[in-house]
């Protein structure tokens, strides 16, 4: 048995996510410990965010993001809130810069205690999304759910946030669809060789939406950020919403999602400690260190 390594098992507005430190260490999180951890209901997660040393200078930390399956994911904005509130409750510091398979992010923990995330510019051209096949626009393109003359999902909006996105737009309720029965598929379809985030949105103003999201990796989740930037691009580019919005999740939590002039998502909101334990990175056997919060 490797020696234990430390984690806090929290939340971003509902996303499940357990930050686990694996400074000062070489070895990494295996895909047996993930499963074992998301088969403990107690330890059940949608992503682990992976604390590893800097890899590169002009950063303070290496994030490795792993799914409930035990793939590895390029981006998770509710797990990196959870990443700053953790390390800001133990160093003090409240600005941070990671590296993730994803690019550089820069966060920052305002005074209020909610969180700002910079996801970086989104990925709007076909190819790097990406798509099997070229579409000149990817505002919409040619996929649907259901019977040709009456699908009951069309034309979806695409994006990568640093890991694709299929945006559903939908007049109804969003709890209204079977994502779960469709979500796997769509996951799945050839036209997403690196599989998607499939995401259910109901703009309800200018500045308001809702949204469902299969993720890639993990399935259907109370919450996803990146989804959430995705979806708040997408309603800017197809004329449905400002640039600055209020996302609501299946969770009721609220991000705030403003894509900036300069092209870059700025996703800010809270995030929830629940408990902390040690693991063991190789098998995923765990005991807790402290008591649940209050």
């Amino acid at each position: 048995m490797s020696a234990l390594a430390s984690f806090a098992k929290m939340n971003g507005i509902g996303n499940k996510i357990i930050v686990a430190d694996m400074r000062g260490r070489a070895d990494r999180i295996t895909a047996e410990a993930a499963i074992a951890l998301v088969a403990d209901p107690a330890t059940h997660f949608d992503q682990i965010m992976a604390i590893h040393d800097p890899r590169i200078a002009g950063t303070d930390f290496y994030i490795e993001i792993i799914n409930s399956d035990g793939t590895l994911a390029q981006a998770c904005g509710n797990g990196t809130r959870c990443v700053v509130s953790a390390l800001a409750s133990e160093t003090g510091r409240k600005v941070f810069t990671f590296q993730t398979l994803a690019g550089i992010v820069n966060a920052v923990e305002h005074e209020d205690g909610l969180i700002s995330v910079d996801m970086g510019k989104p990925r709007l051209g076909w190819q790097d999304i990406p798509l099997a096949e070229e579409f000149a626009d990817t505002r919409a393109i040619e996929l649907q759910v259901g019977p040709i003359d009456a699908p009951v999902l069309h034309s979806p909006s695409v994006a990568s946030m640093g890991n694709p996105h299929a945006i559903f737009w939908v007049d109804e309720d969003v709890w209204s669809y079977d994502l779960d029965k469709f979500g796997p598929l769509l996951e799945n379809h050839p036209i997403f060789p690196e599989r998607a985030n499939i995401t259910i949105a109901q703009v309800t103003s200018r500045t308001s939406m809702n949204i469902r999201t299969w993720e890639r990796g993990a399935g259907l989740t109370l919450a996803c950020g990146s989804a959430a930037c995705a979806a708040a691009v997408s309603g800017v580019r197809t004329g449905r919403t400002e640039r600055k919005v209020t996302i609501t999740a299946p969770s009721g939590g609220k991000l705030i999602i403003e894509w900036r002039e300069d092209e870059h998502v700025i996703m800010t909101g809270p995030a929830e400690w629940e408990f902390a334990g040690e693991f063991d990175p190789q098998t995923g056997s765990w005991q807790r260190v402290s008591e649940d919060a209050a």
